[in-house]
């Protein structure tokens, strides 16, 4: 246990930082689902939603120092990629 009062602050401030980065780190792999699910049905107009919604999730999570902004760019990236070929194959079947 810590004696120090500053150890004390900093254990109160570390708890509350994990609370913040678990909600984001779900919110983040929870959209990140619903996109690839969405995918699977291609199901375009809704895709369209979930991309924008799911990379500014992604943004989000980065801008916080949840995950690293080269991962953040991977994710942007990948999904960018699944809907521009699925509106790519809907245009010429």
């Amino acid at each position: 246990m810590a004696h120090h009062k500053s150890a004390k602050k900093r254990i109160r401030q570390t708890e509350k930082k994990r609370i913040r980065n678990r909600h984001v780190r779900t919110t983040l792999r929870s959209a990140l689902k619903k996109f690839e699910q969405a995918l699977g049905e291609q199901n375009i107009d809704e895709l369209k939603v979930l991309a924008s919604k799911t990379i500014s999730i992604v943004d989000k999570a980065a801008s916080k120092g949840v995950i690293h902004k080269n991962k953040a760019a991977r994710h942007v990236s990948q999904v960018s990629r699944k809907v521009g070929s699925l509106l790519a194959d809907s245009r010429n079947p």
